[in-house]
Order: C-alpha cells, then sequence, then structure tokens
C-alpha cells in the first residue's frame, strides 16, 4: 500500500479541486449575460446547475461508493469533472456551458467518499488528524481558487478558466488512480433507484424555491410549486424509504440524536460560511462613494484568500484537538469563532485590515467546525454506512450554503441604491448580511450543545439506541 501521507495529500487535492468548482464563476458571473448573448436570468443556471447537481449527487454518490467501492465512484466523479470543463471550455452559447457545470457539479461527492476513504484505510491514530484536513478543504479550495480565477478572467480569455480546471481533474484522476487504494469494504444489495429518484426530485425542488425564489418572485406560482414539492416529496421519500428493505439511506442510523443535531448544525454553519462569502468579496469591490472599500476584485480576493489558508494550517491541528478534547467542543469552538467575526465586523469594518481579521477568524471556525462534523457523523453510524452518511452531511452543509447564497443576496438586493443605473447594496443590507451570519453560527453553537458527548451504539450493532 502507498504511503499514507501520499493517500492523504491526494485525497486533499482532490477535495480542493472539487470546491474550486464554485468560485470558478465567481469573477466573470455578473459579466455573463454580455459575454453568452443571454438573459441574466438565463445566466443564472450557470451557477444554480452546479449547485443542483451537488446536492443531488453527494449523497447519491456515497452510497455507491458503499455498495461498489469508493475509490472507483471518486473515479468516475472526476472523470465527470474532466468532461464538464472541457464542454464548458469548448461552449460556444449557454446551453453547452450549462451542460458543462452541471457535469462539474457532480464532483463534490468526492469529499465525503474521501472522508469514508480515509477512514477504512488509515491507521486509527492517522484518522482525526487527515478528517480534518479533508473536510477543510471544502471551503480551503475556493478561498485559495478565487483570486486565480479572477487573475485568469482579467487577464485572459474566460475559457482558459475551464481547461484549468480541465487540467486539474486530469491531474487528480491520475493521482487517485496511481496511489489510492481501494477500500474492500462493501455494503451488500440492490441500489434503491426509487428513492435516488424521488431524493432527487425532492432536493432540485428545495434548491430551485431557495435559489431562485428572489428573481422569480417569494410568491410567485413557480416558486411556491416547487417548494411545495419540496416540502412534500421528501416526506414521501422518507415514508419509502423506512419501508424498503434495502435504502438508498437507512433514516433510522439518520435519526439518531447524534448524527441528526450534526446535520442541523451543519446547516446552520454552511449558513455562517457562505454568508461571508456572498458579503465580504462584495463590500470590499464597492466603490469608495458607494460606501465600500473600491478594490478590484483580485485585490478583494486576496483579502478573502488567508480564510482558506487559515482552515488548511488549523485543519491537521482540529484532529489532534479533536483526539483530546472531543469533536463536540470542537465545533462549539468553531462556532463561536464564527459568531466572533461577524461580531466584530458590526463593530468595526472601517478598514481593511479588519475585514481580513474577520477573515482569518471565519478560516479558524470554519476548519474547526468543518474538521468536527465528519467526526460527529462516523463515530454514531455503523461502517458499512459512511460513505452515504458523510454525503448527507455535505448536502446538508450545501443546503446552508445555498439557502445564504439566496437570503444574503435578497437583502442586498432589497437595500440598494441606484448608481448610474446599477443597483448597489447600502451598508444597511451588509450590516444585516453580518447580522444573518451571527444568527446562524449562534443556531449552530446552540445545536452543538445537545449533540451527545458519548460514542453511539456500536458499529456491529447499529439498531442499538444511543
Amino acid at each position: 500500500m502507498p504511503r499514507q501521507g501520499a493517500i492523504i495529500a491526494v485525497l486533499a487535492i482532490a477535495g480542493m479541486s472539487t470546491s474550486f468548482m464554485f468560485t470558478l464563476v465567481v469573477p466573470i458571473q455578473s459579466e455573463l449575460p454580455e459575454l453568452l448573448n443571454a438573459s441574466r436570468e438565463d445566466t443564472a443556471w450557470v451557477v444554480t446547475s452546479t449547485l443542483l447537481a451537488a446536492a443531488v449527487m453527494t449523497p447519491i454518490s456515497g452510497r455507491l461508493g458503499d455498495m461498489y467501492g469508493k475509490r472507483r465512484v471518486v473515479l468516475i466523479l472526476v472523470g465527470l469533472l474532466v468532461l464538464g470543463s472541457v464542454i464548458a471550455a469548448l461552449s460556444p452559447g449557454i446551453v453547452w456551458l450549462i451542460i458543462g457545470r452541471t457535469l462539474q457539479g457532480a464532483v463534490t461527492g468526492v469529499v465525503p467518499l474521501g472522508i469514508s476513504i480515509l477512514r477504512d484505510v488509515l491507521h486509527e491514530s492517522r484518522v482525526n488528524s487527515a478528517i480534518a484536513l479533508i473536510s477543510a478543504t471544502l471551503g480551503v479550495g475556493g478561498a485559495l481558487g478565487l483570486p486565480l480565477s479572477a487573475l485568469i478572467t482579467e487577464r485572459a480569455d474566460w475559457h482558459l478558466v475551464f481547461w484549468l480546471a480541465a487540467a486539474l481533474g486530469v491531474t487528480v484522476f491520475v493521482l487517485v488512480a496511481a496511489i489510492v487504494p481501494e477500500s474492500v469494504l462493501r455494503t451488500a444489495g440492490k441500489y434503491d433507484y426509487v428513492g435516488t429518484a424521488g431524493l432527487a426530485i425532492g432536493l432540485i425542488g428545495i434548491l430551485l424555491a431557495v435559489s431562485r425564489g428572489n428573481e422569480w418572485g417569494w410568491g410567485a406560482p413557480l416558486t411556491l410549486a416547487c417548494g411545495a414539492g419540496g416540502l412534500v416529496v421528501p416526506l414521501l421519500w422518507a415514508w419509502y424509504e423506512l419501508r424498503t428493505d434495502e435504502p438508498l439511506l437507512d433514516l433510522r442510523v439518520a435519526a439518531r440524536r447524534p448524527v441528526l443535531l450534526t446535520n442541523i448544525a451543519s446547516i446552520a454553519m454552511g449558513f455562517a460560511l457562505f454568508a461571508s462569502n456572498v458579503s465580504y468579496p462584495q463590500i470590499l469591490a464597492l466603490p469608495v462613494e458607494a460606501g465600500g472599500f473600491g478594490l478590484s476584485l483580485v485585490a478583494a480576493s486576496l483579502v478573502v484568500m488567508p480564510a482558506g489558508i487559515v482552515m488548511m494550517i488549523v485543519s491537521p491541528f482540529s484532529g489532534h484537538l479533536a483526539s483530546t478534547i472531543g469533536p463536540k467542543l470542537l465545533l462549539a469552538m468553531g462556532a463561536i469563532a464564527l459568531m466572533a467575526a461577524y461580531g466584530f465586523t458590526l463593530l468595526w469594518a472601517t478598514e481593511v485590515w479588519q475585514l481580513l481579521v474577520a477573515n482569518l477568524l471565519i478560516g479558524v471556525g470554519i476548519g474547526f467546525g468543518y474538521a468536527a462534523m465528519p467526526m460527529l457523523i462516523m463515530r454514531s453510524v455503523p461502517q458499512s454506512e459512511t460513505g452515504a452518511s458523510n454525503g448527507l452531511n455535505a448536502l446538508f452543509r450545501s443546503l446552508g450554503t445555498s439557502i445564504a447564497a439566496a437570503v444574503v443576496g435578497a437583502v442586498l438586493a432589497t437595500y440598494s441604491v441606484d448608481i448610474d443605473g446599477i443597483p448597489v447594496p447600502t451598508p444597511m443590507g451588509f450590516n444585516l448580511s453580518f447580522w444573518l451570519g451571527l444568527a446562524a453560527a449562534l443556531i449552530a453553537l446552540v445545536v452543538t450543545l445537545f449533540i451527545p458527548r458519548h460514542r453511539a451504539a456500536s458499529e456491529q450493532h447499529p439498531s442499538l439506541p444511543d
């Protein structure tokens, strides 16, 4: 078997490549209507399609990994990333770009699968630190990739960003194929296609309502229909999953108190993270006369980027800390750091260095929080369920980020003024966004306090109560 350090490094690179896909088009998002000769409503699907694909594929790929091999599914997902990147790079118009971005979104399942691989193949003494590192890459790749994509799109043709993504995907594919071993653990049984369809339909309904409601109108029939479908279909899905012999996800395991509360905290943590991703770059790039700092997108990205570096630095330390104080306290510390970041911003946000300090605190909070969540999940589920359970946890984080994108976007759009015909957010809008981030971090802290400290029932007896 390859050295364990090499396995960890490869899966970390794969994780960062995954999260990079979500900041890939941020620098050109406002210019897409002109670049693609399409309406703003249509170009919004360049982002929405990636989000939907990620939400649907993350829990599904976890289950496929449990059944057919985690490494095999990772390679398939990375292959879809390469294919989607090439399609987007060659796209003559919006339709093919959306198809390419949808395929790129599917790669999100690599992170929870990577975490499960680590549990299967690493020595027990290295598992916590390695999981902390891989989990943190969900924030690291986006933070580090944003200035790179901003620099490329400012200096060269925007298609080059997708060629970079394709090259990154090929590199990851080769490294995973050469270094990461296949786990011999398998979950027997048949794949639940009905459960997969139900989960996909329910998630798409919820995310469409959340992500497009501000544009369609929160009271519009289409928004209400998607929202209603996103509530009814999951209930029917859960009813079916509890009655089928071989479900896509064992909801009895997912309903355990430690797992359920961790997933709820994940929504709040995801919201707190993405609220910063939406608000801080905008206020940094906003013209001075509008109450911002007037930085270029590259400069604004460099102010935000240290958060990703901090996540990477604290993640190995987080693993050792979790072994000492427990993942529950580590998650609580992460939530407190996020509260401190938003509280600091609400008190002091008149200088660029002050926003830099806030972003460093964001990095600490996400580094601790994202490291703790998979540890809490995996100590509470049988080893045969780690892929699906980690996939579900990643899905809840994605729901939090999706809700933040919609809510914070709506707040900034509502509290805005027209400057030269362009709507510009006001200081009131940014302050309200920071309050929302603070509230989300507080919710994460409160929920975390109710997570049981002790390890759940034995893996050999997953039906035993906690």
